[in-house]
């Protein structure tokens, strides 16, 4: 099979198991997913998860965040990991928000890409998940398959991300980061994986 074909193959594979995957992080509208998303960085989503609905419970929008200092952001979200930049980030995006977009969060790669501690990857969550449009954000999960699944042979996930995009249609694109996302926590784990049980994996590494 050709790289298309077992793109294909993947894709049915994948809509066979999750068919209607649901957003792994807990949000109530785009700001909170934007939170959610800043604080997933180096930290598992079970583990944001436990820390967004204390945060959340003092503070869901930008107007009730920038009335918390960032010490008390980062007490809050200590242990998501890389706390003091994070609660500085949040503490700022907020302001922003507030200053520039009237306390909405941008609808443009551009626009959330220019908030503190806003990477690529986090404006391309947000631009799927909140605002439905088409964007395939790559994680180290799903480097990692494109990686096994020889759909890319990538170094970085810039390069993984564009490969991705020029083998599955742009419709499918939202749908299937999120499939590939759990697809690789309960199949295909950078640990102890083993290819034949791999529903994937069993037929490509051979």
């Amino acid at each position: 099979m050709n790289k298309q074909q077992v793109a294909r193959k993947i894709a049915r594979i994948l809509n066979h198991l999750y068919p209607e995957p649901a957003i792994p992080l807990q949000h109530c509208d785009s700001y909170t997913l934007l939170i959610a998303v800043l604080l997933s960085a180096q930290c598992t989503d079970a583990r944001v998860n436990l820390v967004t609905p204390a945060l959340f419970a003092l503070a869901s929008t930008p107007q009730a965040m920038i009335k918390l200092s960032i010490q008390k952001i980062q007490t809050i979200i200590h242990s998501c990991g890389l706390s003091p930049q994070k609660a500085k980030a949040i503490w700022e995006l907020s302001h922003i928000l507030l200053d520039r977009f009237e306390a909405q969060v941008p609808e443009s790669f551009e626009e959330l890409e220019s908030l503190p501690g806003v990477g690529h990857k986090t404006a391309s969550v947000v631009m799927a998940q909140a605002f439905h449009h088409p964007a395939f954000p790559v994680d180290t999960h799903i480097h990692r398959c494109a990686a096994r699944w020889k759909l890319s042979s990538g170094k970085n996930v810039k390069q993984t991300e564009k490969d991705l995009k020029e083998l599955f249609p742009k419709k499918q694109w939202n749908r299937l980061h999120l499939q590939m996302i759990y697809f690789a926590r309960e199949h295909c784990p950078a640990k102890k994986h083993t290819p034949d049980d791999c529903p994937i994996c069993s037929w490509i590494c051979h």
